[in-house]
C-alpha cells in the first residue's frame, strides 16, 4: 500500500515537472524548473530521502521508479534546452544587422604542437605492435610512484627523480610508470600497453624541463625476453627516424628493471657521421629500458615464475628535438606562433 502511494507521488511530480519544462519560455525558466524537481532540494530528490520509511523489499522497487523518471526528465530537459537556446539565438540574429561588404583578412588556422605530433606518431607506431593506451592521474601516491616500482624508503635511487612533493605521501608523478602499476593491478596478463603523458621533475635548463612528456611501454606475458625488447625498440626507432637508423643498448641501472639498459640510436641528422647535435659521436641517447624486476611483478600480484615483462620509456621532447633538430627544450613551452608554424 505504501509502495503504491509513493509511486503515485513520483508520477504526480513527474507530470508536474514535464509540464513546467514544456511551458518554459527561456533557458533560465527551464533551469529553475529543473532545480525545483531535480535539484539537491528538489521534489523528486526529496522522495529518494523518504525511501528509508519503506520496507527492505519496497525500497529498490520505488527507488528504481524514481531513477527512471529522473532520467526521462533529464533527457527531456536537454531536448528543451537545445530548442530554447536555438529560439533565443534566432531571435537575436533577427534583430541584428550585418554588413557583409566588409572584407576580412585571411585567417590563420591553428595546428598541432610538435610534442603532440611526436606523441601521436609514437603511439601510432607502437599500436601497430598491439600496444594500447592507458592513462592515469598527475598526482600520485608515493607507493605508485616509487614503492611498487622497487624504490625502498630512503633508497638513494629516489634522489634520481628530483621530485615535486605535494605532501608527505603524494607527488607530482616523475614518470608515467605508475600507469603501468595501475594496469598490472587492475588487469590480468598478458598485457601490452603504452602510457603517454605529462611528468614533472625539479630540473630546468636547455635540455631539461620541469614539465615534460613521456611515452612508456609495458609488455607482460609468458617467456618475455631481452630479444623481444630489442626487437620492439629497434622497430620503433626505425619507424620514427628512418629505416637506416641503428640502435645500441648500454648496461644501466633502474630499480624497476633487471637487467636495465640505456638505448642509443644513430643520429638521424647526420646518419651517424657526427655533428653538433650528437656531439660528433654519431650516437644519441633516446631512453631507458629493461626486463621488469620480479619485485615489481610481485607487488602487482603477478607470479614472476609464470610471467615476465619488459618495459621501455622515451621522452617526447627528446624525440622531437632529435627529429626536428631543436637545440633548446624551452622552445616547446614559449608558445611562439612562429615556432609552432614550422611543424
Amino acid at each position: 500500500m505504501l509502495t503504491e502511494k509513493m509511486n503515485n507521488l513520483v508520477e504526480e511530480n513527474y507530470l508536474q515537472a514535464r509540464s513546467l519544462f514544456n511551458e518554459a519560455k527561456s533557458p533560465e525558466d527551464l533551469y529553475q524548473a529543473k532545480v525545483e524537481f531535480l535539484g539537491k532540494q528538489g521534489k523528486l530528490t526529496s522522495l529518494m530521502k523518504q525511501l528509508s520509511g519503506l520496507s527492505k523489499e519496497e525500497r529498490p522497487l520505488v527507488g528504481r521508479v524514481i531513477n527512471e523518471k529522473k532520467q526521462v526528465l533529464l533527457d527531456f530537459y536537454e531536448e528543451r534546452l537545445v530548442s530554447l537556446e536555438s529560439e533565443k539565438l534566432n531571435e537575436t540574429l533577427s534583430k541584428t544587422k550585418f554588413n557583409f561588404s566588409l572584407l576580412k583578412d585571411a585567417e590563420s588556422y591553428g595546428q598541432k604542437h610538435p610534442i603532440t605530433l611526436v606523441i601521436d606518431e609514437m603511439v601510432d607506431i607502437l599500436s601497430r605492435l598491439g600496444f594500447s593506451v592507458r592513462t592515469g592521474p598527475h598526482i600520485e601516491s608515493d607507493d605508485y610512484n616509487f614503492t611498487f616500482l622497487n624504490f625502498p624508503k630512503g633508497h638513494p635511487a629516489r634522489d634520481m627523480q628530483d621530485t615535486f612533493y605535494v605532501d608527505s605521501d603524494h607527488v607530482l608523478r616523475t614518470h608515467t610508470s605508475p600507469i603501468q602499476i595501475r594496469t598490472m593491478l587492475s588487469e590480468k596478463p598478458p598485457l601490452r600497453v603504452i602510457a603517454p603523458g605529462s611528468v614533472f621533475r625539479s630540473d630546468s635548463d636547455i635540455s631539461h624541463s620541469p614539465n615534460f612528456h613521456q611515452v612508456e611501454g609495458l609488455y607482460v606475458d609468458k617467456s618475455v625476453s631481452m630479444s623481444h625488447l630489442k626487437g620492439i625498440v629497434g622497430y620503433f626507432v626505425k619507424e620514427l627516424f628512418g629505416s637506416k637508423t641503428k640502435t645500441r643498448f648500454r648496461p644501466s641501472f633502474f630499480p624497476f628493471t633487471e637487467p636495465s639498459a640505456e638505448v642509443d640510436c644513430t643520429c638521424p641528422l647526420c646518419s651517424g657521421k657526427g655533428c653538433r647535435v650528437c656531439s660528433n659521436s654519431g650516437w644519441i641517447e633516446i631512453g631507458g629500458c629493461g626486463l621488469v624486476h620480479p619485485n615489481v611483478l610481485k607487488s602487482c600480484k603477478i607470479d614472476p615464475d609464470e610471467f615476465q615483462g619488459l618495459a621501455f620509456g622515451f621522452g617526447a621532447e627528446r624525440m622531437a628535438m632529435i627529429k626536428y633538430g631543436i637545440s633548446d627544450i624551452r622552445l616547446f613551452n614559449e608558445n611562439l606562433i612562429s615556432f609552432v608554424e614550422q611543424f
